[in-house]
This record gives structure tokens, C-alpha cells and sequence, in this order.
């Protein structure tokens, strides 16, 4: 029999409502054959189902007003998670399972996740810059990443050793773990085209989005929503520019669940 794995997300502040929650859970159940938990690590369960285990928020271990909430995620990395243990997949609340997820427990290796440049288009300017265009190509990005619980406690620990620091160098808190990974050799990257972003990869491009409407690319198992618009946005029939036509989306409103 198979081990259960764990599926985490992160609700705080008021960014994100529970139907954020209520519908990534409704998309695993659909798409996650394998025994599973799934856990809400939130500062307020008012509204989601019944199904989804609320846990608080795992604390990051800075003293009050040193910490960037913007950097929680790195909470994860502790040594212990409440009482979870083993193989974890960490996902993001704008984001829609559109097919299979058992994959993503199938792949080898000790941490996995998307990298940042593959949701993105070619930035050519940043070529003037080598070492930093190496660096960001490097990056991971954290919508969706796999690891195993308290085996990274070194991305936790170099970044209490020095928040401030932290910081200071590094724009966002995937770009610091990413480094830390990367020292350790342990950087690893899901197959490109499995985690796809909305607007890069599903709209077309410039005027063509005129013509066709948006589509989940072949080979797709996830839509990410980096940047914008924003899923929620898009769900309600926004998200449109004078360049960038939205179209119908039965297929999305499929699969958040509407």
C-alpha cells in the first residue's frame, strides 16, 4: 500500500477567502488518487468544509516586527509541522488543478518545484546582467513545490540567523530558498509544461486573443496565476486590456468547480 502524502496550503489575512480553500480541495479530490491529507495552515477556518484539517499557522521563530509576513511560507521548513510527517506538496491558493497530480509523487528527488522562468516569457534585457540572469533563472517558483517534512531546516535556520539580511538580498522569499537549495545541490524542477501559467501559456498571444480563446496546453496539470490578472478577477468575467482579449473559459470554471 501506498504511504499517504500530505497537501498544504496557506490562508492569512483577508487576500483570499475560504472558497479559495474550499475549491483547491474540491480540485486535489478530483485529481489525487493516492491516500492523502489535505491542511489548511490558516489564522481563520470560518467557511471551510468539513473535508479540510484547519491547523494555526506555523510560527517562522522571529521576534514580533522583524519578519516579513510576505515570508511565511519559510515557516514550513521547521523541523517539525504540527504532527504531519513525510512527503508534502505545497500549493498555492491562485492556482487550478486541471489534471492528474499523482505525477508530482512519482518524480524523483528530494525537492521539486516550478522554476520561475518557465511560467514567464524571455526577458532579454536581463541578459546585460550575466551572473543576476543565472541567478534568476535559477529561481524556483513556490507555487507548487514537494518535500519532505523537516528535511530542510537549513532554509529555515540561514534565514533566522539573519533576517534583516535576508531581506535585504533577496527580493522575495522563493529567490532566498531557492539560493539555499541550490548550495546544497538539491535545486530540481518539475518537467516544464506541468505547471503552466494563465496568462503566458493558456491566453493567446497579443491580438490572437481575438480569435481563440484560452486553453489549457497539452500536458498541463496545474494553471498558475502569476502576476496578473488575477484568478479571481478572471473568474469573474474581468481581466481584459486593449492586447489581451480573455475569451470563454468553461474549461477553468470547470475545474475551480462552479
Amino acid at each position: 500500500m501506498q504511504a499517504s502524502v500530505n497537501i498544504i496550503c496557506m490562508k492569512w489575512g483577508r487576500m483570499y477567502g475560504p472558497e479559495y480553500v474550499n475549491h483547491l480541495r474540491a480540485g486535489v479530490a478530483r485529481h489525487l488518487k493516492r491516500r492523502h491529507r489535505f491542511v489548511c495552515f490558516t489564522d481563520d477556518a470560518g467557511g471551510l468544509d468539513p473535508g479540510i484539517e484547519a491547523l494555526p499557522l506555523p510560527s517562522l521563530g522571529v521576534p514580533a516586527g522583524h519578519g516579513d509576513l510576505r515570508w511565511r511560507k519559510l515557516a514550513v521548513f521547521g523541523r517539525e509541522l504540527h504532527d504531519l510527517r513525510g512527503t508534502t506538496l505545497f500549493l498555492d491558493l491562485d492556482l487550478v488543478v486541471v489534471a492528474s497530480l499523482d505525477e508530482f509523487f512519482d518524480l524523483p528527488g528530494a525537492f521539486l518545484i516550478i522554476r520561475d522562468d518557465d511560467l514567464f516569457r524571455p526577458k532579454p534585457l536581463r541578459k546585460l546582467n550575466p551572473g543576476r540572469d543565472r541567478f534568476l533563472h535559477s529561481v524556483g517558483n513556490s507555487s507548487v513545490f514537494r518535500f519532505e517534512i523537516g528535511q530542510h531546516v537549513d532554509i529555515l535556520d540561514a534565514y533566522l540567523a539573519d533576517p534583516a539580511g535576508a531581506t535585504a538580498a533577496y527580493e522575495i522569499s522563493q529567490q532566498f530558498q531557492s539560493a539555499q537549495l541550490a548550495r546544497r545541490g538539491l535545486l530540481q524542477y518539475w518537467p516544464k509544461g506541468w505547471c503552466v501559467s494563465f496568462k503566458n501559456d493558456c491566453v493567446p498571444r497579443g491580438l490572437k486573443s481575438y480569435l481563440a480563446d484560452p486553453a489549457v496546453p497539452e500536458g498541463a496539470r496545474i494553471v498558475v496565476f502569476a502576476g496578473t490578472p488575477k484568478m479571481g478577477d478572471v473568474l469573474a468575467g474581468g481581466g481584459h486590456t486593449w492586447y489581451r482579449r480573455i475569451g470563454k473559459l468553461g474549461w477553468l470554471h470547470q475545474a475551480w468547480g462552479a
